[in-house]
């Protein structure tokens, strides 16, 4: 499965190493290896589950491929990012470069246990795209869209439910408590993967 999401390598690899900004303060390049996290799920779902269908796999045997394929990615992404952040991000002197490592406070609990966090919460997303993507074709798919949509327009224009949104958000990602935020994050992602598999016993070809 790694090896037919080429396509995600290749154009993160491109953006990764291409981007740059100019100013005082620049987004470390790091950071944009967290597009592989992203693009990874439309691939497996829209792709690699027809091919290995084709292919005699089981359901479950894919599912548990995606699984076990993005609990590496993550590992992956998260120790690139990190050796980028160590490594060729003091190299602009002249620049502030800021990396989410740092905004989202996970280095305050020292570089190794944000690289843990990092990959947790990379982890989470991907799992949470794979089971929104895999329900698109189904009608629960559509209203958990129109659901999430009116939590972000309801919720925002609200105090007390911004508040309550800010919340969720920033537990999940601005979370300089390592042991809650690793906590949250497996655990969402142990509860979308059941999920996933209630919808997977409904997906077809």
């Amino acid at each position: 499965m790694l090896a037919s999401n080429r396509l995600s390598f290749l154009l993160t690899a491109i953006v990764t190493v291409c981007a740059t900004s100019s100013g005082d303060v620049v987004l470390s390049n790091g950071n944009y290896t967290w597009l592989l996290a992203v693009l990874t799920p439309f691939f497996f779902v829209f792709y690699d589950f027809a091919k290995l269908m084709h292919l005699g796999a089981s359901k479950k045997d894919s599912y548990l491929g995606c699984l076990i394929s993005y609990g590496v990615l993550a590992l992956g992404i998260s120790l690139v990012n990190t050796l980028i952040h160590l490594v060729i991000d003091p190299l602009y002197p002249a620049q502030t470069v800021i990396n989410l490592m740092d905004v989202c406070r996970w280095t305050e609990n020292g570089i190794f246990t944000a690289a843990l966090q990092q990959m947790f919460f990379l982890l989470l997303v991907m799992v949470f795209l794979h089971v929104l993507l895999s329900m698109q074709t189904h009608w629960y798919g559509w209203l958990t869209d129109v659901v999430l949509v009116a939590i972000v327009c309801v919720f925002t224009p609200i105090a007390p439910l911004r508040a309550i949104l800010a919340g969720f958000f920033q537990v999940l990602m601005r979370n300089g408590n390592a042991v809650l935020h690793i906590g949250v994050c497996l655990a969402l992602s142990a509860a979308l993967s059941l999920a996933g598999l209630a919808v997977l016993k409904r997906k077809t070809l």
